[in-house]
């Protein structure tokens, strides 16, 4: 992830140098006076869904399909004035992550000084078991957009930062079965508590795309579960953004 993030970075800035050159390949002055940006979709509006794993997961922790999130923007713009194929965005919103484990339990309403992460294969155990964490978080980012006039259709790029706050940690577990796969019972159990968790969270971002389609990816620079606590683990994602307005 953090080679992603270099690497999208240089090519920001290379196409930044390339759309000051003419097809002389001098380098020219523009008149960004001359520009009309009144009319551009700015991003003000980004959706984010995809993909989520655990970074630096122990082999102990098993986990099992197609772990997911789903993330809501509102972004406000501020192209510089000295060049307008870049800009700062700046929002708030909501995040959301949801990893599933393989007949494990992961005890967050448990009495011990750490999180325990409990083997579940020869006894009985739910069918489907996952947790689920909700943030509200502020992302900024650096953006660049070969046409500043059209965005919707223009080659994107983005590199930032998201500050988020917890709101909910829970896990959920879905059909009682015993050791062999047979149904004990249908019922649901749900266990909220934040308190092994790190309410703050930082990621590092980074999307590109043509138009309101992209790609993006985003790595959890601390750990998800507080020192001491249990493991460390990083969450990252990797999904599509459609973006706005």
């Amino acid at each position: 992830m953090r080679k992603f993030l270099v690497a999208l970075a240089v090519l920001t800035l290379a196409l930044g140098a390339q759309a000051q050159t003419d097809s002389t390949g001098k380098k020219t002055k523009k008149d960004w006076s001359k520009i009309n940006l009144a009319g551009r979709a700015n991003d003000h509006f980004m959706i984010q869904f995809g993909y989520d794993g655990w970074a630096q997961r122990p082999d102990s922790i098993e986990t099992k399909g197609i772990g997911r999130h789903l993330n809501i923007y509102f972004m406000l713009d501020f192209p510089f004035k000295t060049n307008p194929h870049f800009s700062v965005g700046l929002g708030v919103g909501v995040g959301s992550s949801n990893i599933y484990f393989d007949k494990m339990e992961v005890e967050i309403a448990g009495q011990t000084q750490e999180l325990q992460f409990r083997n579940v294969a020869d006894t009985n155990h739910f069918k489907k078991f996952k947790l689920s964490t909700t943030w509200a978080e502020l992302p900024v980012e650096l953006r660049y957009v070969g046409n500043p006039e059209n965005t919707n259709k223009s080659w994107k790029a983005a590199v930032g930062i998201k500050v988020g706050t917890m709101i909910n940690a829970h896990t959920k577990g879905k059909n009682y079965e015993d050791k062999n796969g047979n149904t004990l019972n249908n019922f649901i159990q749900k266990e909220s508590t934040k308190r092994y968790f790190n309410n703050l969270r930082m990621a590092a971002t980074a999307r590109v795309g043509y138009g309101p389609f992209g790609i993006y990816g985003a790595y959890q620079i601390n750990s998800l579960i507080k020192d001491n606590a249990g493991p460390q683990v990083r969450p990252y994602s990797i999904g599509l953004t459609i973006s706005g307005l």
